[in-house]
């Protein structure tokens, strides 16, 4: 991961700074009422600066998803790395995809869902390729799990019920609350292993 980081997983050059405000507008705006102008001004600089860096608006759109799919596969790997057990390392993958979710990528990670439509299908397709090894990572050790027999349902569909139960923790979670993140992936693992026969 950077050594010196922004927000969103982006580093804190210029350009870093530029696509973290991208993310912090696109989140706060969405992506078709957000202006190269409104960009430009969060960062101050002018607009026509911004055509140093990218060419188009979509571009900027599909840097912010570059470089979080990026960070947070990093954050990812380095996660289940540490990790000798194959419940271990689903754990630790719950652990920084909240992390991801509710942390210090949360705007990112939310214009990437939100903002998805608005990338031409050559850009979708980019970035999907670029997500593939994350999801490869969160696929392996669920079917780790599986072969021990220590899940029955079939890893592709529980992890698509791990994104929703994950990907839904932002519009409830409060970090002052009761529950840590630790609590809530303890939580969630209990959730998958315990899961019924």
């Amino acid at each position: 991961m950077a050594e010196s980081l922004a927000i969103n997983g982006i580093d804190d050059s210029p350009r870093g700074r530029l696509l973290s405000a991208a993310a912090h507008l696109f989140r706060d705006k969405g992506f078709d009422r957000t202006t190269v102008r409104d960009i430009a001004a969060a960062v101050g600089i002018q607009s026509g600066s911004i055509f140093h860096h990218f060419k188009t608006k979509e571009d900027i759109l599909y840097a912010v998803m570059e470089e979080v799919i990026h960070f947070n596969t990093a954050r990812l790997q380095q996660a289940v790395a540490s990790e000798a057990t194959a419940a271990g390392k689903l754990r630790a993958l719950i652990r920084a995809e909240l992390q991801s979710i509710v942390g210090d990528t949360a705007e990112a990670m939310t214009v990437m869902v939100t903002e998805w439509r608005c990338l031409s299908e050559d850009k979708q397709r980019k970035a999907l390729a670029l997500r593939s090894i994350y999801e490869q990572l969160w696929l392996d050790s669920l079917s780790e799990l599986h072969q021990q027999g220590v899940m029955k349902t079939d890893p592709f569909i529980l992890r698509r019920l791990l994104t929703g139960m994950i990907g839904w923790t932002p519009n409830w979670f409060d970090r002052e609350g009761p529950v840590s993140l630790d609590d809530l992936a303890d939580i969630m693992l209990a959730r998958v292993i315990g899961e019924a026969p």
